[in-house]
């Protein structure tokens, strides 16, 4: 279970872009949840590590959020540690599958086999049902992969394709960033290099 429970239909986010180009395969939505137990060294995201509430979001209102860029192919989950939200993650995914055949991806800090267990957190095979692309393990900084054609940050990263349709789709590379500038001036850096939320005036 999560280890701060929220509301049933409503997720703690840490972040959220409309578009993105270096999150998986496509145009894509990004979703970044809050709470992560981990610490990993070289982190990306330590932001993501508090379980404080810092966006709460009904699932109702982010897909319709999603559901308004057309453009966009599917939605990357990422954080923080999405399975920590998998009930309410996986109640996401199948609006915006049913909605618009959006496709989903997920990065996650667990093991395939640990969210296939009878340990994984609360959810975990209802989102996994639900996902085309899973990256499993954890950021290792003393394995990290500084190349442009490699799909993951560190070697000991594993991307399982859930979904035969992308076994050629896998096209996004981890050593990019994007900046994004949002309404009020501040803005997200996403991508290999990127501090998540980075965010100033």
């Amino acid at each position: 279970m999560n280890p701060y429970p929220l509301p049933p239909g409503y997720l703690n986010l840490m972040g959220y872009v409309d578009r993105s180009e270096v999150n998986g395969p496509g145009c894509r939505a990004v979703v970044w949840l809050q709470g992560c137990h981990r610490g990993c060294p070289g982190c990306f995201n330590p932001a993501s590590w508090s379980f404080a509430i810092n966006q709460l979001v009904s699932v109702d209102d982010l897909a319709a959020q999603i559901l308004s860029q057309p453009q966009n192919e599917g939605v990357t989950f990422s954080g923080g540690e999405p399975f920590w939200q998998a009930v309410a993650l996986a109640q996401l995914a199948r609006q915006l599958k049913a909605a618009a055949g959006l496709t989903v991806m997920a990065f996650s800090g667990f093991t395939l086999a640990e969210l296939q267990s009878d340990r994984a957190p609360t959810g975990s095979q209802a989102l996994l049902a639900q996902l085309d692309i899973l990256v499993d393990d954890p950021f290792v900084e003393s394995l990290a992969i500084h190349d442009p054609e490699s799909l993951v940050s560190s070697r000991n990263q594993r991307v399982h394709v859930l979904n035969p349709e992308f076994k050629g789709r896998l096209n996004w590379a981890s050593d990019q960033i994007e900046v994004h500038v949002l309404k009020d001036g501040s803005r997200i850096v996403t991508g290999y290099r990127g501090q998540l939320p980075e965010l100033t005036s």
